[in-house]
């Protein structure tokens, strides 16, 4: 009887649960076609709050969802040509040896570095965003030491991507802008592109390794496929100094 009466209620709280999950997917997705970025920043600590995930399983959870936030919000992106493949190309040469080393890395330190390896990440980023003011039209120059900065960028991307559950995208769209010199835009859209192998390889490697729930993690996905669209579309009307001080916001209230 006691069981039975219960049901109702324990249904009720998994239908909240899973709405929720939902609802974070798709603030995850906008912010991923708004900024770039694959969305961890909102994935990780929601699967945590919500779901009660450690921040290593909310991690690698994270990564399987940005499976699906990446390839929608490229495809936005690419639709209206704000996307590089010779840069893509070599920051995916760089990311998956970084993805690799950064799930190996996720196994291996102790659960409570990883917090402040978050944390540290971010506050990177919001001050690395202030040392170049943002631009909207610049195109893709390559050389040889741009095209080994940009190899660098991969790796790092990569490892984060492994280690704490982000895409890559608030490494790699910094860089690409600080480093390489190209347009907001065509930055976002090219760091949107290079999560998908990241993130694949990195999932891969984190289920032979049952280290991720993929149900939650597929949910997020969904709802990331549906708002990602907006996101780019939102990232296009914006200036390229709004857009720049908006993620900068976002950043820093992750943090806190």
């Amino acid at each position: 009887m006691s069981e039975a009466a219960a049901s109702p209620s324990s249904r009720g709280g998994a239908v909240r649960r899973t709405g929720l999950v939902l609802a974070t997917g798709v603030c995850a997705g906008f912010l991923s076609g708004l900024f770039g970025v694959g969305g961890g920043l909102v994935i990780v600590p929601a699967l945590m709050s919500v779901l009660g995930m450690s921040q290593r399983r909310a991690a690698a959870t994270s990564l399987a969802a940005i499976v699906l936030t990446a390839v929608t919000g490229s495809a936005s992106y690419g639709i209206r040509g704000e996307v590089s493949l010779p840069a893509a190309g070599l920051l995916v040469g760089g990311a998956l040896v970084g993805a690799q080393a950064g799930v190996l890395a996720l196994r291996r330190l102790p659960e409570w570095t990883l917090p402040w390896i978050f944390i540290g990440f971010a506050v990177l980023v919001v001050v690395s965003m202030r040392l170049r003011a943002p631009v909207r039209e610049a195109a893709l120059v390559l050389d040889g030491p741009r095209a080994a900065a940009l190899i660098v960028v991969g790796v790092v991307a990569g490892i984060l991507s492994g280690l704490v559950g982000v895409g890559g995208g608030a490494v790699i769209v910094p860089g690409l802008e600080l480093l390489v010199g190209v347009g907001d835009l065509l930055a976002r859209g090219t760091s949107l592109l290079v999560m998908i192998p990241t993130a694949v390889t990195g999932t891969w490697a984190n289920l032979r390794h049952g280290v991720v729930d993929l149900r939650p993690g597929l949910v997020v996905g969904l709802g990331a496929v549906l708002a990602a669209p907006g996101g780019a579309a939102a990232a296009a009307r914006i200036s390229p100094a709004t857009g720049t001080l908006l993620f900068d916001l976002f950043l820093l209230g992750v943090v806190v």
